[in-house]
């Protein structure tokens, strides 16, 4: 295991100062009172939870919080997005050894795991101690529910673990009791309820200054499919109007050199973002190869290319887009966001764009953006979806608390 884990730091995927945290080892010391352990994979689910921490820490204020995740980049940029009363670590790897170092230190009087990651091994290492266990914002895709059924008996088993179980929309909640879960119930996801990412106000005033007259649209979280069709739609975009930029913002900022290479193949100029640059007049693409600035470029742009939905990724969170007034647009595959998709095209603040002509319609529709009108009903039917949101989180955190108090 430690040399798995060595491997990755090795590649960067681990963080090296903070590796001892895979084997359940820390030096933060655990708070006093009661504590609560949420656990998602990576910073989009990690991010998601923000509003129901803040929820369970208005009617229960004498509670801390553990937050766990997966993903590197999920820590690069928590610590300024969690609340107080809140602490991050790495969940510790799938064995005994480094479970029991983990729940040793930590304690916790109840553990809540949402969406997708769930760790066999911990979920049960975690009821032995009879520490209660809760499954939220589940998502089970049809895809999922195959994979899953072939060890139906053993996730049943792991789901009669949970003592509450929510899954984000109707079909997931259906498989989900299919797979043994006992009485699941639908929630809302939590993503639309999530605070506004947050922003450098300097950093901000600084790009608008020099970006201030032109048409400026965002591609964000982009893979190299989604890219293909925002540099053909930026292209047929400068034909009519020459001074567009386009702000693209790759899931991973390490395939900077392939993505410069692709706009120069494109015979688009180009600045980045690492190096310090700003996008001046004659750059037509800006690439923003940083972690934690999605607020930012947002903030910016009224419309935004939504990515992993153009090749089998399944799509990205929108509403960290629409949560800043910012239209959506997106490709085909939005698997991982099925209901989020369908409820803000029903309300037209999303648009798939999509076949052989996809980087034309995506282009036709930054060219059509009415700068005012359009921009004021986007925010304007946001509000309104996420403030619905907001309100399902009340009832959520009163029962996650009971089975708290129920904890001995």
């Amino acid at each position: 295991m430690r040399r798995v884990v060595a491997k990755r730091v090795a590649r960067g995927k681990d963080d090296q100062l903070r590796s001892a945290e895979k084997f359940g080892q820390t030096q933060i010391p655990r708070p006093e009172g009661r504590l609560i352990w949420l656990h998602a994979v990576g910073l989009g689910e990690v991010l998601a939870l923000r509003p129901l921490l803040k929820e369970m820490a208005r009617q229960a204020p004498d509670v801390s919080f553990l937050v766990t995740s997966t993903a590197r980049s999920s820590a690069q940029v928590m610590g300024a997005h969690l609340p107080a009363n809140t602490i991050h670590q790495f969940l510790p790897l799938d064995g005994p050894r480094f479970v029991a170092a983990f729940l040793d230190h930590w304690q916790p009087d109840l553990s809540i795991w949402s969406e997708q990651d769930l760790w066999p091994g911990a979920i049960c290492d975690t009821a032995r101690r009879g520490i209660p266990l809760a499954y939220i914002n589940g998502r089970i895709t049809e895809a999922g529910y195959k994979s899953r059924a072939r060890f139906r008996h053993g996730f049943g088993d792991l789901m009669r673990m949970f003592e509450l179980v929510a899954g984000q929309d109707a079909d997931s909640v259906a498989r989900l009791r299919a797979l043994g879960a006992q009485a699941p119930r639908q929630m809302g996801s939590l993503k639309p309820a999530a605070d506004p990412l947050l922003v450098d106000v300097a950093a901000l005033s600084a790009v608008k200054a020099e970006t201030a007259g032109r048409r400026l649209w965002v591609a964000a979280s982009t893979h190299k499919e989604d890219e293909t069709v925002v540099i053909a739609a930026h292209q047929k975009l400068l034909r009519t109007e020459p001074s567009a930029l386009l702000i693209l913002a790759p899931r991973v900022p390490d395939r900077r050199a392939e993505i410069g290479e692709a706009l120069a193949n494109a015979g688009l100029t180009y600045a980045l973002r690492s190096t310090g640059a700003v996008p001046s007049a004659d750059q037509q693409v800006y690439v923003a190869d940083t972690f934690g600035e999605l607020g930012l470029w947002y903030r910016l742009a009224e419309m935004a290319y939504v990515g992993g939905s153009a090749g089998d990724v399944g799509g990205h969170n929108p509403w960290e887009a629409i949560g800043q007034g910012c239209a959506v647009l997106h490709g085909a595959n939005t698997s991982n966001f099925q209901q989020d998709y369908a409820d803000l095209a029903a309300v037209g603040l999303a648009t798939q764009c999509s076949g052989a002509d996809a980087a034309a319609q995506v282009a036709d529709a930054i060219a059509h953006l009415d700068k005012t009108g359009d921009a004021a009903q986007v925010r304007q039917k946001a509000e309104s979806l996420i403030a619905q949101a907001r309100e399902e989180l009340t009832p959520l955190a009163r029962d996650l608390l009971a089975l708290l108090r129920a904890a001995p």
